[in-house]
């Protein structure tokens, strides 16, 4: 990484993490947070960045984002996917298990973190399986996997075998003090469904998913978690129950935290009328009610992140009739500029909105990134909040074009994305 001593002049410093929002420079050294207002004793700076008109940020932190290496490299690479989400102001990206092979040895951890590290743009932090394959029956050694660098564990989107082997897996990483990431989902209540189940799936004639698949597992799931302690986290909550049933476990002291999708803020069942196969989603887009739920969420904290849920397809995988074609968005491009979005449409206030992208999910993950504390590894985003873009396949960094907000007007433009003190994104030379 360069050396390079680095001040940042005349931006609006957003550290949440910190609880700061003033105009203040930002000094680096040896690719660490040096100094916040004045520079430190002898600092001479070798690159001056400008950031007057501009926002400083700590480097967005997004909780999930499926880079398809190894194994579906046709739709996306760890290079690719590093390098848009340098982009994008994103430093770090947490990798799911449900690669090709599963991330359930040490040798698959160091192998997808040797080729981020190759990639010398945003770095990639990776879940482990709990069972091995995510065959939901045998545990996998996480101990081992924890030991080789994975920030917790996850079946990913599939289902374990049963209560008795979810209470193994819970004990198994209470033990070594291992974060539980969980999917709610009754696959039995779910199975074969590819739109949220009420009148309008009725009308479509497409088989539907039940809010009741969500709920019925999270409060399955957090019966498990007081019984054995663990600490867990529900990934991509999508109804408005399932949070208020979060609040409630969170207010008993619970040790859980929640985030949410960033598609559903923005879009509910009512956008797949067209059966636009970019809105096929798993877990599906909800009610209007359910989406303003979500929002309450963010704003009051019980949901304390938000992701991109980055899934990038090839073309052909959004061509089939909806229920044949594969779920998810590509997300990378959009979840700065629609956080921001978040900040200017609602109750929530611009800090708050940022803490949801960067302390909020690096808190989850338990990595010292995430805010802009002396001695801090030095990631920071610079955007100009003035400009304005739109997303279509042209401006979009990501391999996957994949996106329900095509066309959208997105705020803020990225400037500069530092990791660890080194320039990983300049829009001039780009």
């Amino acid at each position: 990484m360069s050396e390079a001593r680095i001040k940042i002049s005349g931006g609006r410093l957003v550290d949440p993490g910190n609880g700061i929002d003033d105009a203040l420079d930002v000094y680096i050294a040896d690719g660490r947070i040096a100094a916040i207002g004045a520079a430190p004793d002898g600092f001479s700076a070798d690159i001056e960045l400008d950031a007057r008109n501009l926002v400083v940020i700590p480097g967005l932190i997004d909780l999930c984002a499926r880079l398809r290496e190894p194994g579906q490299e046709h739709k996306a690479t760890i290079d690719s996917e590093c390098r848009a989400a340098a982009a994008s102001g994103i430093t770090t990206l947490c990798c799911p298990p449900d690669t090709d092979p599963v991330i359930d040895t040490p040798a698959v951890v160091e192998l997808i973190r040797h080729r981020a590290q190759q990639t010398g743009a945003a770095r990639v932090v990776v879940l482990g399986a709990v069972t091995r394959g995510l065959d939901g029956e045998q545990l996998s050694e996480m101990a081992a996997l924890q030991e080789a660098g994975c920030v917790g564990v996850s079946n990913a989107f599939n289902p374990l075998a049963s209560t008795l082997v979810e209470r193994r897996v819970f004990e198994y990483a209470a033990t070594f003090d291992l974060t539980v990431f969980l999917h709610a989902d009754d696959a039995a209540l779910s199975a074969n469904g590819c739109i949220h189940e009420g009148p309008l799936s009725t009308r479509l004639g497409l088989p539907g998913i039940p809010q009741a698949a969500e709920t019925v597992a999270v409060a399955r799931d957090l019966a498990l978690i007081q019984q054995t302690g663990v600490r867990a986290h529900f990934c991509r909550l999508t109804t408005r129950h399932a949070v208020r049933m979060v609040a409630r476990a969170q207010f008993d002291g619970v040790p859980i935290t929640a985030d949410v999708a960033v598609p559903n803020i923005y879009l509910s069942e009512v956008d797949t009328i067209e059966f636009g196969a970019d809105y096929h989603f798993i877990p599906p887009l909800r009610t209007q009610e359910d989406r303003e739920g979500l929002k309450e969420g963010l704003v009051n904290g019980t949901l304390s992140a938000l992701c991109s849920d980055h899934q990038p397809h090839e073309a052909d995988a959004k061509l089939a009739p909806f229920p044949a074609t594969e779920p998810g968005a590509s997300g990378l491009d959009s979840l700065l500029p629609l956080t921001l979005k978040l900040a200017q449409e609602t109750q929530i206030s611009l800090p708050d909105a940022i803490a949801r992208v960067t302390s909020g999910p690096a808190s989850i993950l338990n990595v010292p990134y995430g805010d802009l504390s002396v001695g801090r590894a030095a990631d920071l985003c610079i955007f100009d909040p003035h400009s304005s873009w739109h997303l279509d396949e042209t401006s979009m960094h990501s391999q996957g074009k994949n996106t329900p907000f095509r066309g959208w007007e997105m705020p803020g433009r990225v400037r500069y994305t530092l990791r660890d003190g080194q320039i990983i994104f300049d829009r001039e030379s780009s």
